[in-house]
């Protein structure tokens, strides 16, 4: 499928006044780290700016919180808050190592008390799986149910909450991520972010959230991960970008108009790859034994948190549909004129 192709000045006049917030893992600073870039000019991020965490300025961002004011650490521990404003922009980013947690519920206190943001870009899996104990599953429903809930009683009915989903990881991860004590965890990975995909797709769009498959996007598109098995290069992460973007203004009912990409960049996504023999994999692993292909999260298994809810249920087996390739739009409608401030 072919992405459309969203400009420095297309991003900065969509999000014209808006409060953008950004929660997640280094994957979801990349995210903020290219809307930032993309709110000024039509570069592709360097590949330092992309390894660099924590970093005083970005792009004329600042450090608002941890990073190189804090502990550089590998743990789950460290904290990066960091934020970019212009005269008609405001964006800022939070880094999080589990979906609900006590620092979590002090960054939606934040919502609940100041500034309520239009548009909220979140994903929190890959450390949820594996820094929390070999047995994630009870304690990710959990922390989601808790977070999803949370959001939607905080935030106002028109704003755009999107949650990512995480994207495809490699047979072999490399780098700080993998700490020495879950290292034996690095094979299985990629199977178990497909299962709390599932998961976390699933009660996103139970309470209202839209939903945007970053696997299902770059699921053939492998040459453009990094070595380490986890993290994308720059012309992945400008693609995300004009996918969020192209989200952002179907939501809103502004029509963005067709464009190229810059010349002179030496950056490009072929669309044409092979696919890759390990995502089949990926696909058919749980498809064996299960027609719903996940055998353990079948809708018996995810009845205690639908139940919670009963009048979200419906949702629940309503089927996908194909805005903009695989995004899941949230069940509740919104206000489709874009009216800036």
């Amino acid at each position: 499928m072919k992405t459309a192709h969203v400009t420095h000045q297309q991003a900065s006049q969509l999000l014209h006044n808006k409060f953008v917030v950004v929660l997640g893992d280094s994957i979801q600073r990349g995210v903020y780290k290219d809307l930032v870039l993309i709110l000024q000019k039509d570069n592709y991020l360097s590949k330092p700016q992309l390894k660099t965490k924590g970093e005083e300025d970005f792009e004329n961002d600042v450090l608002i919180e941890g990073g190189m004011r804090g502990r550089m650490t590998n743990g789950t521990e460290y904290k990066e808050v960091r934020q970019y404003t212009s005269d008609h922009h405001l964006v800022r980013f939070y880094f999080i190592t589990r979906i609900y947690s006590e620092y979590v519920r002090s960054i939606l206190k934040e919502f609940e008390n100041g500034l309520k943001p239009d548009v909220v870009i979140i994903n929190s899996c890959v450390w949820d799986v594996s820094r929390y104990g070999r047995v994630w599953e009870p304690d990710y429903l959990e922390n989601l149910t808790s977070f999803f809930r949370k959001l939607r009683t905080i935030l106002p009915d028109d704003a755009l909450i999107i949650w990512n989903m995480t994207m495809p990881l490699g047979k072999t991860i490399i780098g700080g991520f993998l700490v020495p004590e879950i290292a034996e965890l690095g094979p299985s990975l990629r199977f178990d972010i497909i299962e709390a995909n599932y998961c976390s797709s699933t009660l996103a769009n139970v309470y209202g959230l839209d939903v945007l498959d970053l696997h299902f996007q770059f699921r053939f598109s492998l040459q453009h991960r990094m070595r380490d098995g986890v993290h994308w290069n720059a012309v992945a992460h400008r693609r995300m970008t004009c996918l969020l973007l192209a989200h952002v203004a179907n939501a809103w009912g502004v029509e963005l108009p067709l464009s190229q990409p810059p010349t002179g960049l030496n950056q490009s996504f072929s669309e044409q790859v092979t696919a890759n023999r390990e995502i089949h994999h990926h696909q058919t692993r749980f498809t064996q034994s299960d027609p719903t292909g996940f055998n353990r999260y079948g809708p018996i298994y995810m009845d205690r948190y639908l139940d919670r809810e009963p009048h979200f249920r419906e949702s629940y087996f309503h089927p996908r549909g194909d805005d903009y390739g695989y995004v899941r739009r949230k069940k509740f409608s919104r206000q489709t004129q874009y009216r800036p401030y």
